[in-house]
């Protein structure tokens, strides 16, 4: 079986998503770059879980910090009076300190970055400064997501409540309906995703990427040998946030929306869900499978309204099941089996092109 270089795998999942313009309608293309969206978010799960050892079910509230801080400068840009539409509804006269910040642009997408960098950094601090790990980690993930849309929702006179905030119409003045406005984003966000990626990639292959990879398997010994775990852990949970931000925004762009309930519980799951199918040990597979699960989603939503769920949840099933290492894992295990028997050894990095 040839084989093939890891550059090649990412040049081809780059070329096609590049020429995916040219043979798919707007609202396809719509749909696609939503998924990169979720490719980000994935990326960043898959260098804490699939790398670090650290299973968060709370991503969720890092994706909605950012896509808020982008929709509130894209909501005042839509306010000819400077005041919200739904504040007017609310009887507020007067914009609100926090979104007064927000009408500068570069304030903004600092704050998509910076935000769920921020917080990211308080909650790993606290609990991984007192090795909080596993299980008490993940539920502890939970609540944060409860708590933020509990808040969320709460403060319907800031946030908008469950309706969230929508109807936005323009970015820096320039239309977000103009079809190269759209194309534009699109690409904006191939550059973004592939950025993310890439950087990712780099972190795994340095001694930055070892000393996770010696988290995850050992974190006592890491410790016993001199270094502090939380430091790294801190900042690479930190660092999956804001990659987790940068989707959000980019999210808001390509729909138009957020809400709340986008980042409850149950997204959260979702987004761990992608990175199992499609392998929490590869960059690469995370991305994919997040892309992946996302249009068999949506396929079967169109083509069976009615059962579409039962599909997915088999397709779940048979991931879990039969492929615990998702589809980087069983395309590495295709490779081993066809690989030369003479090569079993010079091969091993070849062997492992997905799975990194």
């Amino acid at each position: 079986m040839k084989k093939y270089s890891q550059g090649t795998y990412y040049g081809l999942f780059f070329v096609l998503l590049i020429v995916a313009p040219f043979f798919l309608s707007d609202f396809r293309i719509g749909l696609l770059a939503k998924f990169l969206c979720f490719a980000m978010i994935a990326v960043g799960i898959s260098l804490i879980w699939g790398y670090t050892g650290i299973l968060s079910l709370g991503h969720g509230v890092f994706f909605g910090l950012g896509a808020y801080c982008m929709a509130m400068y894209l909501k005042l840009e839509a306010s000819p009076n400077g005041i919200p539409d739904f504040m007017e509804w609310n009887g507020i006269s007067e914009l609100p300190f926090i979104w007064t910040v927000f009408q500068n642009p570069i304030i903004a997408l600092l704050a998509v970055i910076f935000v769920p960098f921020g917080l990211a950094w308080i909650i790993g601090y606290f609990t991984f400064k007192n090795r909080i790990k596993g299980v008490f980690f993940s539920l502890i993930s939970q609540a944060v997501v409860v708590v933020a849309v509990t808040l969320f929702i709460g403060s319907q006179h800031i946030t908008g409540g469950t309706s969230g905030l929508t109807n936005f119409f323009t970015i820096f003045q320039v239309p977000l309906a103009d079809p190269g406005t759209k194309q534009f984003l699109y690409y904006l966000t191939v550059l973004l995703l592939a950025a993310i990626m890439f950087f990712s990639l780099f972190i795994t292959k340095t001694r930055f990427g070892r000393l996770l990879i010696a988290i995850r398997d050992g974190e006592n010994r890491l410790r016993f040998l001199g270094y502090n775990p939380a430091i790294f852990k801190v900042f690479v949970y930190s660092l999956s946030a804001a990659f987790a931000g940068v989707a959000g925004a980019l999210f808001v762009l390509q729909v138009g929306i957020i809400t709340p309930e986008m980042m409850g519980i149950i997204p959260s799951i979702e987004m761990v869900l992608w990175v199992a199918i499609g392998g929490r040990h590869s960059i690469l597979g995370a991305a994919m499978g997040a892309i992946l699960t996302n249009s068999a989603k949506s396929f079967l939503s169109e083509s069976y309204p009615e059962i579409w769920t039962i599909f997915l949840g088999a397709l779940f099933l048979i991931v879990v099941l039969y492929l615990p290492n998702g589809l980087a894992g069983f395309v590495e295990k295709i490779k081993k089996r066809f690989s030369p028997k003479g090569k079993e050894g010079g091969d091993q990095h070849e062997a492992n092109t997905l799975v990194s």
